[in-house]
């Protein structure tokens, strides 16, 4: 499968999801915890981040709610890269922003809230 393809699949699997995603995304927000919340989407063990969806039979997916300042003290955005990836975020009013770990590696995407 083409990675396109993957990515057009997994967009079409996370719908059902995008409500529960969006929830997490404004208790983020509203508590303050950090204004770039990244949603970890993978398919094994994944120690970050809080457990938000599961892999199962009609999803293949788990899901982690993470944010920024997470991703930096782990070092998968290092510190002087975090400004670029600020400017590159989108509004997460609008978007979520997922990190989707396959094995085509690992990717940031940005997906519509509706």
């Amino acid at each position: 499968m083409a990675e396109a393809d993957q990515y057009l699949t997994l967009q079409k699997e996370i719908i059902p999801y995008k409500r529960i995603l969006s929830q997490a995304a404004d208790v983020i927000l509203n508590e303050n915890v950090s204004k770039y919340p990244i949603f970890v989407v993978h398919q094994q063990e994944m120690e970050m981040g809080i457990p938000l969806i599961e892999a199962g039979k009609l999803f293949r997916w788990s899901v982690n709610a993470s944010t920024l300042e997470e991703f930096v003290t782990k070092e998968i955005v290092f510190m002087d890269k975090a400004p670029e990836f600020i400017n590159t975020y989108k509004d997460p009013e609008i978007y979520l922003c997922l990190f989707v770990l396959s094995e085509l590696g690992a990717q940031f995407i940005f997906i519509t809230r509706e």
